[in-house]
């Protein structure tokens, strides 16, 4: 079996959380350490991987390939350029870049050099939208009219890290949690025609923009997406509406959580949601009216890196492309031109 070595460009808590664990379970990668600035950890986690001290040094590491950018948002572009020139493979985490132009760029740049560019896109291997994307595809609700997605949180306190609060071309929300969202909408419904949004400051002492909502105009479907980080009480986070009928779910999966407190992702039942975080679904089916629980599939963010590793090693298609990265990115400029401007921008 060929071995993906692989190196990530931070330890913190994206590199401890969503990526180490599951490229130390996937039998076709092997965890070759981390480039770390401060804090040195990862020896401690992964006994007998490298602390590398630069990424240079990383990046000259022969036996590396494939690097996984997990860096703040403004050094995505830079860190994806040096590793794709030095010949390694890159997942980059959300947002792909901070412009349109980056990711243009950089999906050049990995034709050019014929490696693999992607994007991390976990949350599409969540529980939740995993079922949500199932009873859509199956056609249960009819044609799609409506749907409403939410992503928020309660952190009213400012984060001590000062990338995320401090303006600068990666910061505010919509370069957050706004990517998710983004790319869930894009990957059920495709590109819309039009984006109008609303973006602005709702936290007392916050400097960046901690609210966003938009709307995604097509033919005859609109999609809302709202994010925010003053919602105490959750709302339903998938409200889909079609011309059978309707289907409500929550945002339950629970793999960060449990990922956070030391949970280890090498069980058989990772992730499955308890029965009362069950979607409902009211509609019509062989001409009879029914109300009932959809019992959730299984999450896991392994399927990601799974996708990831048959693509490399077998050349199947990237289930997160540099293309899907760029279409993000267009949303998340034609969401802010619209907020600035307060109108519909209609997409080229």
């Amino acid at each position: 079996m060929e071995i993906i070595n692989t190196a990530l460009c931070a330890y913190g808590l994206s590199g401890m959380i969503f990526h180490a664990p599951f490229i130390d379970l996937h039998t076709g990668f092997h965890l070759a350490g981390s480039w770390e600035r401060s804090k040195k950890l990862i020896q401690e986690h992964y006994p007998g991987v490298k602390s590398y001290p630069s990424l240079e040094a990383l990046l000259a590491d022969d036996a590396v390939d494939l690097v996984v950018v997990n860096t703040p948002t403004s050094t995505h572009y830079d860190y994806t350029k040096q590793a794709l020139l030095a010949l390694k493979h890159v997942v980059v985490e959300k947002a792909f870049t901070t412009t349109v132009k980056e990711a243009e760029e950089l999906k050049k740049l990995a034709q050019k050099t014929q490696k693999k560019l992607s994007v991390y896109q976990n949350r599409r291997w969540d529980s939740d939208f995993q079922t949500v994307k199932q009873v859509i595809n199956e056609g249960l609700l009819g044609d799609i009219v409506e749907a409403e997605f939410h992503f928020e949180r309660y952190k009213p306190t400012i984060s001590p890290k000062q990338h995320l609060e401090v303006p600068n071309a990666g910061s505010g929300i919509i370069k957050d949690l706004g990517p998710h969202l983004i790319d869930q909408a894009l990957h059920l419904f495709g590109m819309p025609d039009a984006v109008f949004a609303d973006m602005r400051i709702i936290r007392a002492a916050s400097q960046i923009d901690d609210y966003f909502e938009s709307i995604l105009y097509y033919d005859k479907l609109r999609v809302k997406l709202k994010t925010s980080f003053l919602v105490r009480e959750p709302v339903p986070s998938f409200i889909i509406h079609g011309t059978k009928g309707s289907f409500i779910k929550s945002r339950a999966d629970a793999q960060e959580e449990k990922l956070r407190a030391g949970m280890k992702p090498n069980t058989s039942d990772w992730y499955t949601e308890p029965e009362n975080q069950y979607g409902l679904l009211h509609t019509e089916k062989d001409g009879k009216v029914i109300r009932e629980k959809v019992k959730s599939l299984q999450g896991s963010y392994l399927g990601y890196y799974d996708a990831l590793y048959k693509s490399i090693v077998d050349n199947q298609p990237i289930a997160v492309t540099a293309e899907d990265g760029i279409n993000v990115m267009r949303i998340i400029e034609a969401a802010i031109k619209s907020s600035n401007e307060q109108k519909v921008i209609t997409l080229k």
